[in-house]
């Protein structure tokens, strides 16, 4: 299912770095650094570059909310075992007053 997906689009970025092949000189200003490359390829890094970007800016973001949700989980285990043993003492205690016996306090 995911190649469904995936597949049109690496046509379209295939097809978009084929179709655009004419050289163009990338430079970073303050220093004297020059890259040369076809235009489709340098559109497609540095839209890429851009993404990783984004996307650890995202993952760096919801750090606290997964630590959170982490949190909680621990506290439903716990809060889960706990009442599972007073479910077990109440079911002692019943049978125990089945029996005629009283409680261990």
């Amino acid at each position: 299912m995911r190649w469904v997906l995936f597949l049109p689009l690496l046509i379209l970025i295939a097809l978009f770095a084929l179709s655009n092949t004419q050289e163009v000189e990338l430079r970073l200003w303050p220093f004297d650094i020059g890259w040369a490359s076809p235009l489709g390829i340098a559109v497609l890094l540095l839209s890429a570059v851009g993404f990783l970007l984004g996307a650890s800016i995202a993952w760096a973001a919801a750090l606290p909310a997964r630590r959170r949700a982490r949190e909680l989980q621990n506290a439903a285990r716990l809060m889960e075992a706990e009442l599972a043993g007073y479910k077990a003492r109440e079911e002692q205690a019943k049978r125990d007053a089945d029996l005629g016996r009283l409680p261990a306090p």
